[in-house]
């Protein structure tokens, strides 16, 4: 059973009022898509074995024109095409490299579409949908994982995943950029990756429509500190597409202390000019702010203040005049989170209110003005009046001369002279954050308010949001500086009068459970016990994107031995000293079972007694009805640590 197959194009002029039926679309259809404009339908079919030929799908409307794909086999090559059905129009094939599990067109791998698009598509259509960019991905010569998948019980043998998936140091997927004109339907048209970044091992980041002939594309180098940012047009004249390797339209990012972005190079959002354009970049002092960015040059948004809230500002760019903050004093007491989401001419906007207290709203703003109260949760409200639920409290500690956020999740009328038990709960991932002022209902709340637990989460250094001195620290040395800030934070915890400095435990998934692993097995002696869910646990084992991005290359020439020494199989003989469940799922194809597998076996060599749940067939999320079953296990091996009844 194989993950991703062969992607191909089915492409639909649909005149007004034409419909397909369910019967006309063909079952192995993986993705649909509109155009932006028009009548227009692109989807991605899977492919069939290389040596069965699929007959020509045949969509009716009442349309002239017809755009079908159809699949044959030819000497064992699976090839796939875009016909134009018009009358006396012969079929133009537009890929002809199509092959399951190694050639994706318009189709994100798996590595692609989990670290680099976010999506499972790799596909753009222009704003006018005159022009459709896809990206074809080439898994040719990366190695496959591997892995049982049980299913029903009648079935005698397992069936066995294989997914092309790039480790650190591994062959990565080679990427190319198409452009193809569907009025009328043309070639395709590649865009290559400029020479400085063509030159070796590279990515495609970020695709971006500006107009309708003008696309901007970011290449971002393996290692993943240098951009550069293209702006490609077409041109009428000769129908091609030029990107002009000049200052005015090409940029470079590079950043001298980490990585580049957040965890990649942030979208530009383009002026009327289309040519000038805002975008999120580390300032000088490493901070990450909007600049904008013109044929002349970079220029700050002058930020003469600020606070450490997040909060929704006004600036007017032409006039120079002070910004005016739109959220700041609508209510400071239930609403310090919000997020906005503007009208198309910005005459608009609705505002959200997600936390603090109880509450989540929605208001609907015309020139700061409230126009409507599109939800204010005051039946939810009134509802929780009558829970018993717990408080949270968002404050800072001071560490290597810096103030650090956490926030606690306390217990029902709770009391400062009494002792509490207390469970951290950890991601502590590049550029995450966990302390924050938003409203959630989770797992803490449950252990708050029914079992009397503090939840602590911290954020120290790598975090997010701090600027590029806490979130780099941590650069190429995983496993070093967060896992020592969590340590210091539960140092820090344990002396606060109302917790239980013998009842400290500590928990976290994927990210969260390499450092809960990695805390647990430092010997610290502050932690009694500790839940790891789908844990990485040796760097080599992930994928390529994600770790070498904060880690470089697994060898000798680069980083191999912040690798070596960052793993928690070596820990293994500290975990004597703690109480430890090891969770994970055997389908996980994100962070591997072997991640896991490899902490049990160690720990079984070091003859450590540990608790340990695998969930067959499930994945990294841990879903279905696992979901519940797992959280109970969880409650129970907690109470068990905390000695509650």
């Amino acid at each position: 059973m194989d993950y991703i197959p062969l992607s191909l194009f089915l492409c639909v002029f649909l005149s007004p009022r034409s419909l397909i039926s369910g019967k006309q679309l063909p079952e192995n259809l993986q993705y649909i898509t509109w155009s932006p404009v028009g009548h227009k339908l692109v989807s991605k079919k899977q492919n069939a074995h290389p040596h069965t030929t699929l007959p020509l799908n045949i969509v009716r409307s009442l349309c002239t024109y017809l755009f079908v794909c159809s699949q044959v086999s030819h000497m064992q090559e699976t090839h796939s095409f875009i016909r134009l059905k018009t009358p006396n129009s012969p079929d133009l094939q537009i890929t002809h490299n199509g092959e399951e599990n190694r050639i994706f067109n318009g189709l994100a791998d798996w590595v692609y579409e989990e670290e680099m698009f976010g999506t499972h598509s790799a596909l753009w259509w222009s704003p006018n949908g005159t022009f459709l960019a896809y990206a074809e991905t080439d898994d040719t010569k990366v190695p496959v994982i591997e892995y049982s998948f049980y299913s029903e019980d009648t079935l005698q043998y397992p069936k066995t995943i294989r997914i092309p998936y790039p480790k650190a140091g591994a062959t990565n997927p080679t990427i190319r950029l198409f452009i193809v004109n569907t009025q009328p339907l043309s070639n395709s048209t590649e865009i290559v990756a400029p020479p400085s970044i063509k030159s070796g091992d590279h990515y495609l980041s970020v695709v971006t429509w500006v107009t309708n002939e003008r696309i901007c594309l970011q290449w971002l180098r393996r290692i993943q500190n240098f951009s550069v940012l293209d702006i490609c047009d077409f041109s009428r004249q000769n129908g091609t597409w030029q990107c002009p390797q000049v200052c005015k339209r090409q940029r470079i990012e590079e950043s001298k202390t980490g990585w580049i972005g957040r965890s990649q190079p942030s979208e530009p959002y383009f002026t009327a000019d289309s040519v000038s354009y805002y975008k999120i970049i580390s300032d000088t002092k490493g901070y990450k702010h909007i600049h904008y960015i013109d044929s002349t040059g970079v220029s700050d948004i002058d930020v003469t203040a600020f606070d450490r809230g997040r909060n929704l500002y006004k600036v007017e760019l032409k006039s120079g005049f002070p910004k005016k903050c739109i959220s700041c004093n609508l209510d400071k007491e239930r609403c310090q989170y919000y997020s906005a989401y503007f009208s198309t001419n910005a005459r608009y906007y609705k505002l959200n209110c997600n936390g603090f207290l109880q509450l989540s709203c929605a208001f609907l703003f015309s020139f700061f003005v409230v126009i409507k109260v599109l939800e204010n949760n005051v039946d939810f409200e009134n509802f929780l009046k009558d829970i018993q639920m717990p408080s949270k409290i968002l404050k800072t500690i001071s560490l290597h001369g810096e103030n650090f956020w956490y926030q606690m999740i306390l217990p029902p009328h709770f009391d400062e002279s009494k002792k509490y038990p207390l469970l951290i709960d950890v991601y502590a991932g590049p550029c995450s954050q966990k302390a924050d002022a938003t409203f959630k209902i989770n797992w803490a709340t449950y252990l708050a308010s029914s079992e009397d637990i503090i939840v602590a989460s911290f954020d120290g250094r790598g975090s997010g949001y701090q600027g590029d001195k806490i979130l780099h620290a941590i650069y190429r040395r995983l496993g070093t500086y967060e896992v020592e800030d969590q340590i210091l934070a539960a140092e820090q915890f344990s002396k606060m009068r109302f917790v239980d400095e013998k009842r400290i435990a500590i928990w976290g998934w994927s990210y969260g459970g390499y450092v809960a692993s990695m805390v647990l097995g430092s010997h610290s002696g502050y932690f009694k016990c500790g839940i790891a869910v789908a844990p990485v646990s040796r760097w080599q084992y992930y994928d390529s994107i994600y770790t070498e991005r904060y880690m470089g290359l697994p060898t000798k020439e680069d980083n191999l031995h912040n690798y070596e020494n960052s793993t928690v199989m070596a820990k293994a003989p500290y975990f004597k000293d703690v109480e430890y469940l090891l969770i994970h799922g055997t389908a996980d194809d994100n962070v591997h079972f072997q991640q896991g597998a490899q902490i049990s076996k160690a720990l079984v060599d070091a003859e450590v007694d540990f608790q340990a749940m695998w969930y067959t067939d499930k994945d990294h999320g841990i879903g279905g009805h696992a979901h519940n079953h797992i959280y109970t296990h969880m409650s129970h091996f907690i109470k068990q640590c905390f000695t509650l009844s």
